[in-house]
């Protein structure tokens, strides 16, 4: 009898811990892992870069990997097949821009945020004679509240094959609103690229004007991992003849754009 109360006591002492270990919070070891590290995968209907097409309006395969600290410092790299160098007639063996970017982002007050980096664009090619390279480099701040971003990008030399335009500018306001309850956003978007210099004066003369204004208004579908979007994309329609094949075929046309992004 006494070995039975003593079984029972032991059984009841189980019954009484067993609860307490259960409902203890995980280990820190056992909690996911935070990773600074990120990749992703994009195919485009048409690559378009501030409303001009870098492909002749033919589709793209990008990708790109980012590193972004918890304390708001960037880094990252992206590429995507082009063929804008060849289209206008500025350069042969062209097919690749290769991208570098750095930079800081944060928050203050409520719902306020900003951000400011610098962006390097690289285009291998081999140029013909008396052409310029299109290699270029921006700063850029942005600031934004809850859905809505301000972005000003500043040109630190030529921009784009373009001479003597340091200090072309370029303007950038966007609005991404997502859906209460759902994985879609909607999104618009209003852009002015101004340049300046000499040679954006010359080319103003012979009534090919490179500045203008784009627009984009969009939606965009996001489970987790993938985002699948349909915009759809413009241009402020002046004579320019600047973004023109030398096929005459138009870079800068109003289009839809289909798009897969998937991130690691």
């Amino acid at each position: 009898m006494p070995q039975k109360k003593h079984l029972l006591a032991a059984v009841l002492g189980a019954c009484t811990v067993l609860p307490a270990l259960v409902a203890q919070p995980a280990r820190a070891s056992d909690a996911p892992t935070y990773s600074p590290l990120s990749t992703n995968i994009s195919i485009v209907s048409n690559y378009i870069y501030r409303g001009v097409s870098r492909t002749n309006n033919y589709p793209a395969v990008q990708g790109g990997v980012d590193l972004a600290l918890p304390s708001g410092y960037y880094i990252g790299a992206w590429g995507s097949n082009v063929s804008w160098l060849q289209d206008t007639g500025l350069a042969k063996g062209s097919s690749l821009e290769l991208d570098a970017y750095a930079g800081y982002k944060g928050s203050f007050a409520t719902n306020f945020k900003y951000d400011l980096g610098v962006l390097h664009y690289h285009f291998p090619a081999v140029y013909y004679a008396n052409q310029n390279n299109a290699d270029s480099s921006e700063v850029y701040a942005g600031i934004g509240y809850d859905w809505l971003f301000l972005k000003y990008s500043y040109s630190m030399g030529n921009l784009f094959a373009i001479k003597d335009s340091k200090g072309s500018r370029y303007v950038d306001l966007s609005a991404n609103f997502p859906i209460p309850d759902s994985d879609f956003t909607v999104s618009a978007h209003w852009g002015r690229q101004t340049f300046v210099g000499s040679g954006a004066e010359s080319l103003s003369l012979a009534g090919a004007d490179p500045s203008y204004s784009d627009y984009r208004f969009g939606v965009t579908w996001a489970p987790e991992g993938y985002v699948l979007g349909l915009s759809y994309i413009g241009t402020s329609h002046n004579t320019s003849t600047y973004y023109t094949s030398v096929q005459g075929a138009s870079l800068r046309r109003d289009t839809a754009l289909f798009s897969f992004r998937r991130t690691f």
